[in-house]
């Protein structure tokens, strides 16, 4: 599988930046995934918060998974990547599950309420 490590860079030293992403990414490879990190981006200075998240949903794009490191919410970038991931279908997955917030990310349309399309006939049955 193929996942996105999500946490906080935002204001917090490159080098922690670096070995919190790269200690939470070797464990994913020992498994067996492919993993896709934020943090080969802290050496590209200059760049708008906004800047960065255009390329963050690219990496998340080509993703199977999105894995919410432990400190995820306290970081602006990392709800918006969860959100992206939730919306886009992405596995969401949790270095600490006791960090899963039950009202977050928002999920758009319940189970419950949504229909299997392939089982109907034509347009006519939503109605």
């Amino acid at each position: 599988m193929k996942i996105y490590i999500a946490g906080k860079v935002t204001g917090e030293n490159e080098s922690d930046v670096q070995n919190k992403f790269f200690s939470a990414k070797i464990p994913l490879i020992k498994q067996g995934h492919k993993v896709m990190s934020p943090a080969v981006l802290t050496t590209n200075a200059g760049f708008e918060h906004e800047d960065y998240l255009h390329i963050c949903y690219a990496m998340i794009d080509v993703c199977d998974a999105i894995y919410m490191l432990s400190d995820w919410q306290k970081s602006k970038g990392a709800r918006m990547e969860l959100q992206y991931a939730c919306d886009h279908q992405k596995e969401i997955m949790y270095q600490d599950e006791a960090t899963k917030e039950t009202n977050f990310p928002i999920v758009y349309g319940h189970p419950d309420h949504v229909t299997d399309l392939s089982r109907l006939s034509s347009v006519e049955e939503l109605k």
